[in-house]
């Protein structure tokens, strides 16, 4: 605060009312400043995510995982924003509507989309009524085929049709809703239906109950034994085998393991999403999933994405972090902070000194100019020439001492008083003597 003086400002001829509501005003500033500090940084991070299915249950799922996240008091929070599917939730991503998105990962533009979760896997089944034929896709000639979810299954008849030749085999795909399936078997419109859908109990009942359900009648399950060679081309799918008695245990159905297509849906985000909260997210999904897995036996299949280079769907560095165990631990972080506090507390020490001399700038009178005052009335007594002078130096040496005085603390006391004494005292002698000159004069 002695710096003032440069910008013509004199502490000490501020009113003691003004100075202490500068000086308040500037501490309640930087406490402000620190408490908005505090509370931006431990403020939870909300991102909005797309997500959207057939039959409603993925947006449940998410909402589930959502309010574990509140639940468990994580640093990132989900706002769910519901979508018709996983081809509107990934242009919702790409157009920047939201932060994250739950897509399927050949379905939609994910051109801008990193990997942080896999939610789950979706199954290509083609279904045949009991009793068919039908063993493998190159079966099936002038054949209508029901496909459930036909917008959103577009790329995997494609790349059927393509890999079988299925339109020189006058195959024809048809787009049907779930509750269409069962009467086009019955009318014999269809005769083999495909479905992309997660191995869960749930959705292996909708299928099952397409059929009778006795011991000597079992719906067929049609093999891709080209899925190797699709995979090989086409990143997005993987090559999976149907488990033996996926759909009935005794007898099982099916009676060996059946070669087939999987793809993942995940959870995915946009590469400048921040890598700790990213990092954070995945770790708080990871624990939330636990949490609903009784409720929702689905998400047992919640896993990590494949986190290699050339995965079809790069992985987010944030979510790497976590996944490699390589997350900045916390004086990683905060080492240049811990580093520079004492520089900064000892500046804030600074500053408060001051601003404690410019509280009490207003209470004493600097001390050189009470020394000055007093040697400069040395000279007047030395050239008074009467008594009536005289005394009106003694009474301002009064004046003075008293001011003095008044304006100093106990420490300053001591120290000051001696000083003036002496002064004084050495005044006091001057009009002494000089009192003695002016009557041998006059007499």
């Amino acid at each position: 605060m002695d710096d003032l003086s440069k910008f013509g400002i004199d502490a000490g001829r501020l009113p003691a009312w003004l100075r202490i509501v500068l000086v308040a005003a500037f501490v309640a500033l930087v406490s402000g400043a620190g408490l908005f500090a505090y509370r931006w940084y431990v403020q939870p991070v909300t991102l909005s995510i797309a997500v959207g299915s057939l039959d409603g249950d993925a947006p449940k799922i998410v909402s589930a995982l959502a309010s574990r996240l509140t639940v468990n008091n994580a640093q990132v929070r989900l706002r769910v924003v519901e979508t018709g599917g996983p081809r509107e939730s990934a242009a919702s991503l790409s157009s920047d509507k939201t932060d994250l998105a739950v897509v399927r990962g050949d379905v939609g533009d994910l051109s801008q989309a990193q990997a942080i979760v896999v939610l789950a896997e979706a199954v290509a089944m083609l279904v045949a009524p009991p009793g068919s034929t039908i063993a493998d896709l190159a079966d099936l000639k002038r054949a209508t085929v029901g496909v459930v979810a036909g917008d959103t299954n577009q790329k995997i008849t494609s790349i059927l049709t393509s890999s079988y030749n299925l339109d020189r085999a006058n195959v024809i795909f048809r787009n049907l809703a779930l509750d269409e399936v069962r009467g086009a078997f019955d009318s014999k419109q269809i005769r083999a239906a495909l479905f992309v859908m997660p191995l869960s109990e749930k959705y292996l009942s909708l299928v099952r109950g397409l059929f009778p359900q006795n011991a000597k009648t079992a719906p067929v399950l049609i093999a891709i034994e080209n899925a190797g060679a699709i995979a090989e081309k086409e990143h997005a799918y993987e090559s999976f085998d149907i488990p033996k008695g996926t759909l009935r245990g005794s007898p099982p159905v099916p009676d060996d393991d059946v070669t087939t297509l999987r793809v993942p849906y995940y959870i995915v985000g946009k590469k400048s999403l921040d890598n700790d909260v990213i990092a954070n997210l995945t770790k708080a999904l990871t624990a939330a999933r636990r949490d609903i897995l009784p409720e929702w036996p689905i998400v047992a299949q919640f896993k990590a994405p494949d986190t290699d280079a050339g995965a079809y769907l790069p992985v987010h560095a944030g979510a790497a972090e976590y996944y490699n165990g390589t997350q900045l631990s916390f004086l990683d972080k905060w080492g240049n902070a811990i580093f520079l506090a004492p520089m900064v507390l000892g500046l804030l020490a600074s500053v408060g000194a001051a601003l404690w001399r410019f509280l009490r700038s207003g209470e004493r009178k600097p001390k050189q100019p009470a020394l000055d005052a007093l040697y400069a009335l040395g000279r007047r007594i030395r050239q008074a020439n009467s008594d009536a002078e005289l005394t009106e130096i003694e009474n301002q040496i009064d004046d003075v001492l008293r001011a003095q005085r008044s304006g100093t603390d106990e420490d300053e006391n001591t120290l000051d008083a001696a000083t003036l004494n002496v002064a004084a005292h050495r005044l006091e002698n001057l009009i002494h003597d000089r009192k003695i000159a002016l009557n041998a004069t006059h007499s």
